[in-house]
């Protein structure tokens, strides 16, 4: 497969969207990028590694670190997770309220804001220094020690994040937060806050592509069960509300940020990650959606 070629022909196409959307305003240090970035870095699990554009700038991963706070607790607390947290996809907004209070207390799945509070609160609860652990965990699947929070953006979420404040009080109150809810708040904002190159991102999910292997050391990180269990999660709810529509056009599993980063992957072929910040009304990278559409439709390859 030509993936050089392949991605110079997507670079081109989707230059018609490229004033399409608007940089997320909720994290108001992430509307200092510039909306124009534009960047693609593909690695297969051979190792073989292609980029366009900005794929060695580093951009705030926000959501996508939702996966990687779940391998991270998955890997010592295994089945137990969902006992506390679903596994449907929510069709309602990754921050709703009415949706937590109707199911009392228990989010609907792990990658909406709820459901990665409860993850937090989990490895509060169960590792001794929760922000270094888990940001030494994501330097090991990236094999990087330069991934780190921005504190700036982590403070700058801190400072406006008043639903994630009152989504994880409202699960305080249904027993569902062990911890002091501060504490759970600081984590979830740092974790959100985690930097990382196109590039980086790739290869740092590229383990879920490689059955649970990490490519660099031949370590298992989960086993091949858990990866399936993920992989299935990204695909039916790495996207919130626009999931089918993800599903429908790209057809792998993946994650999105408001950071404008996405990454998917095609099980035993690749990891892939994208990042553009202009957002659609759903909160996912336009540029991002499309460029990932036309991958699978110029590779002829997805996972059906």
């Amino acid at each position: 497969m030509n993936y050089d070629q392949i991605l110079q022909e997507i670079k081109e196409e989707v230059k018609i969207y490229n004033q399409m959307g608007a940089v997320g305003s909720s994290i108001p240090e992430l509307t200092k990028v510039d909306p124009s970035k534009f960047g693609i870095h593909l690695v297969t699990i051979k190792g073989e590694n292609y980029s366009i554009g900005d794929s060695n700038e580093k951009f705030s991963i926000q959501s996508i670190s939702k996966v990687l706070s779940l391998s991270f607790a998955f890997t010592f607390l295994g089945e137990r997770i969902w006992e506390r947290i679903g596994v449907e996809p929510s069709g309602t907004p990754f921050n709703s309220l009415v949706q937590l209070e109707y199911e009392k207390g228990k989010p609907r799945n792990p990658f909406i804001n709820p459901g990665a509070l409860v993850i937090a609160d989990m490895l509060i609860t169960h590792t001794k220094n929760p922000k270094t652990e888990f940001l030494n965990f994501v330097r090991t699947l990236t094999n990087s020690d330069e991934i780190d929070f921005n504190l700036k953006v982590a403070s700058s979420e801190k400072a406006f994040g008043f639903k994630n404040v009152a989504l994880a009080n409202l699960l305080k109150s249904y027993c569902n937060i062990e911890n002091d809810v501060d504490e759970v708040l600081d984590f979830y904002f740092h974790q959100c806050a985690i930097e990382m190159t196109c590039n980086e991102l790739a290869n740092c999910f590229l383990f879920y592509a490689h059955e649970g292997k990490i490519l660099h050391n031949n370590k298992f990180i989960l086993n091949q069960s858990q990866v399936k269990r993920i992989n299935s999660l990204m695909q039916t709810c790495g996207f919130y509300d626009e999931s089918g529509e993800f599903t429908y056009k790209v057809g792998l599993p993946g994650k999105s940020g408001i950071g404008g980063g996405i990454v998917a992957i095609h099980p035993k072929k690749y990891s892939v990650a994208t990042w553009s910040p202009r957002l659609n009304e759903k909160g996912n990278s336009v540029l991002g959606m499309k460029s990932l559409e036309l991958l699978t439709t110029k590779t002829g390859m997805s996972i059906f």
